[in-house]
C-alpha cells in the first residue's frame, strides 16, 4: 500500500468536520481511525474527504451516487453490477473531496477502518520470524 500524501489534505474537509451529521468517531489512535457512517435514504452529505485508505464493513446497503467537489458524478452504484446487491465488505482508497447521495430506499450504514500507516500495522519481532522459519508448522 502506498502512503497517502496526507500533508495536502484540508483539515476543514475531513469527514468528521465537514460532514459530522453523517460520520461518528468510534476509535482513533496513531495507526487507525474507525468511523461509523450513516446516510439516510434520500440524504446527501456535504463535500468531505477521507484521507486514509479504509476497509469498509457494510451494516446496511443502499444505492448511491458519489460526486467530486465540482458536482461531477464519479460513481453511480446503480451502474456497477457488483454493487447491485449488498457487499459484506469493501476496500476504499483515500477519497479526495466528494459528496455522497443515498439514492436508494434504505439507509446506508458503514463502519470504516481507516489505515493511517502504510504497510503492516503489526511488527513481528525478528526472533519470532526466525523461530517460525525454523518450524514452518508452527
Amino acid at each position: 500500500m502506498n502512503a497517502p500524501k496526507t500533508e495536502f489534505w484540508q483539515a476543514d474537509l475531513d469527514a468528521l468536520v465537514a460532514a459530522p451529521e453523517h460520520h461518528t468517531l468510534l476509535f482513533e489512535n496513531e495507526a487507525v481511525r474507525i468511523l461509523d457512517t450513516r446516510i439516510p435514504a434520500g440524504a446527501r452529505t456535504p463535500a468531505h474527504t477521507h484521507r486514509w485508505p479504509a476497509a469498509l464493513y457494510i451494516l446496511s446497503w443502499s444505492q448511491f451516487i458519489r460526486r467530486d467537489a465540482e458536482g461531477g458524478v464519479t460513481l453511480d452504484s446503480r451502474d456497477v453490477p457488483a454493487l447491485g446487491t449488498s457487499p459484506q465488505a469493501l476496500w476504499s482508497e483515500a477519497l479526495a473531496p466528494h459528496s455522497l447521495e443515498n439514492v436508494g430506499e434504505t439507509d446506508l450504514h458503514v463502519i470504516s477502518v481507516e489505515l493511517k500507516q502504510p504497510g503492516p500495522l503489526l511488527k513481528v519481532p525478528k526472533q519470532t520470524i526466525q523461530r517460525t522459519a525454523d518450524h514452518p508448522d508452527v
